[in-house]
């Protein structure tokens, strides 16, 4: 699976992940520092191939619009969905 990045300072970043995509990243930093937020996930079947973060300042509109501009589901050949935030 990989995870799609936008906003901040690793926008347009791609990173490989294994198992079920946290609903933070990283899912874990001890420090208070803001972590992205778990946007969208696309599936081919039941089988998560991407999962899209957004930038904690970003809204959620225009994470999925930029996610949709990037065709990340055309890119994955799968079908988004949106996580409820």
């Amino acid at each position: 699976m990989r995870a799609l990045f936008i906003g901040g300072v690793v926008d347009n970043t791609e990173v490989d992940m294994s198992g079920e995509p946290p609903l933070h990243y990283p899912p874990r930093t001890g420090s208070g520092q803001s972590r992205y937020r778990l946007h969208q996930i696309g599936r081919q079947e039941d089988t998560v191939v991407y999962a899209v973060y957004g930038a904690p300042d970003l809204p959620d509109a225009l994470v999925e619009r930029i996610a949709s501009e990037r065709g990340y589901a055309r890119r994955f050949d799968a079908r988004a969905e949106p996580v409820p935030s």
